[in-house]
C-alpha cells in the first residue's frame, strides 16, 4: 500500500464522513464496503436491496421504498422545473440509484458519493451537474488520477497527479488553464505541499511547432495571468517535466521543469492513454478518477476497478468532504 493511500485513510478516519455507494448490486462494492467499515474510513450508505446486502455497520437503503423518496422527488422537481421536470418525472428519476444518491448529498444526508464500477462516467456526472452543479468560481469540471509509482525520484516520493484523464476531450487553451489551476489546488489539498504543474506537449518551450504546442503554451500564459502565485509552466515534454538532467538541457530557466508533480495532458487521448500505460506497464497504483469543480464531492470509478480501488477513492472523497 502506498504512503499516499495510508495518508488518505488516516485523514478520513480522523473525521469520518458519510459516503454513498449507489452500486450495492456490484460484488466489488460490497467487498470494498466491508473493508471501509472495518478500517473506520467512513460511514457508508449502500443503495440496494437490504435483504441481500450484509455489511456490518453500513446503512442499506432501497431508493424505491425509502421514506425519503418523495421528499427527494419534490426537491428534484423544484431544482429542475425550468427544464420542464414534473413531480411525476422526478419520482421516476428517484428510482435511479445514482440520482437518489446524489440527492442524498444535495439534501445534506450524506457528504459525498462514489460510483462508476458499473455505470459510465456520464451516468455518474450527469446527476452531479444537474443537482449539485459546479463549485462557486469554477468554469468547468475536470478529473485527475493520483498515480503512486515505484519511481520515488519523481513527484512526491513517487506520487504524481495526472489530469485531465476522463472528461474534457479536447480542451482549448482557456479550459486547459482552468484544469491546471484546479489541479494545483487539488494537489495542495491532498498532498499538503505546493504543486509544480507541467503542461505537457511533444514540444519543450518552442522546440516543436504545431497547433497543439501553441495551445499548451497559450494555456501556460493564461495560468500566469490568472494565478501567478502558482508554479505552472509549459509547454514541456514529459521527460523534460520530470527529469532534472533533461530539463537542464531543454528548459534551463524553468523552475517546474525537472521537478513536476502534476502533469496536465493536452487532451483526453493523451491523458487517458498515459495513466493506463503507467498503471499497467509501470505497476503503479492509480486512484480515481477524482472529479474537481463540483460543489460537493462526487467521484467516478473506472469500470475496471478493483475493491481496493474503491476503498481508495472513498478515502479520497471523504478527505474532499472534510475540505468542503
Amino acid at each position: 500500500m502506498s504512503a499516499f493511500l495510508d495518508s488518505m485513510k488516516a485523514k478520513a478516519a480522523a473525521d469520518r464522513k458519510t459516503i454513498v455507494l449507489p452500486e450495492g448490486n456490484d460484488p466489488r462494492t460490497i467487498e470494498a464496503a466491508r473493508a471501509i467499515m472495518a478500517e473506520g474510513i467512513a460511514d457508508l450508505v449502500i443503495l440496494g436491496d437490504p435483504a441481500t446486502i450484509d455489511v456490518e455497520g453500513a446503512r442499506v437503503v432501497d431508493p424505491t421504498t425509502s421514506p425519503d423518496h418523495e421528499r427527494y422527488a419534490e426537491a428534484f422537481a423544484e431544482l429542475r422545473k425550468k427544464k420542464g421536470v414534473t413531480i411525476e418525472d422526478a419520482r421516476k428519476q428517484m428510482d435511479d440509484v445514482t440520482y437518489f444518491g446524489t440527492m442524498m448529498v444535495k439534501m445534506g444526508d450524506a457528504d459525498g458519493l462514489v460510483s462508476g464500477a458499473c455505470h459510465s462516467t456520464a451516468d455518474t456526472l450527469r446527476p452531479a451537474l444537474q443537482i449539485l452543479k459546479t463549485a462557486p468560481g469554477t468554469k468547468l469540471v475536470s478529473s485527475f488520477m493520483m498515480m503512486c509509482t515505484q519511481a520515488n525520484e519523481f513527484g512526491q516520493e513517487g506520487t504524481l497527479m495526472f489530469s485531465d484523464i476522463s472528461l474534457n476531450i479536447d480542451p482549448d487553451a482557456d479550459a486547459l488553464s482552468e484544469i491546471a489551476i484546479d489541479s494545483a489546488k487539488s494537489w495542495k489539498t491532498f498532498m499538503g505541499t505546493d504543486a509544480k504543474v507541467a503542461l505537457l506537449s511533444y514540444s519543450s518551450m518552442g522546440s516543436g511547432k504545431g497547433d497543439s504546442p501553441a495551445k499548451v503554451a497559450e494555456a501556460a500564459s493564461l495560468c500566469q495571468q490568472k494565478a501567478p502565485e502558482l508554479a505552472i509552466a509549459g509547454e514541456l515534454q514529459a521527460d523534460c517535466a520530470l527529469v532534472e538532467s533533461v530539463a537542464s538541457l531543454k528548459a534551463p530557466d524553468c523552475d517546474v521543469a525537472g521537478s513536476a508533480n502534476v502533469l496536465v495532458f493536452p487532451d483526453l487521448d493523451a491523458g487517458n492513454i498515459g495513466y493506463k500505460l503507467v498503471q499497467r506497464l509501470g505497476h503503479a497504483e492509480a486512484y480515481g478518477p477524482v472529479l474537481q469543480g463540483i460543489a460537493r464531492p462526487v467521484n467516478d470509478l473506472s469500470r475496471g476497478c478493483s475493491a481496493d480501488d474503491i476503498v481508495g477513492v472513498v478515502a479520497i472523497t471523504a478527505v474532499q468532504a472534510q475540505q468542503a
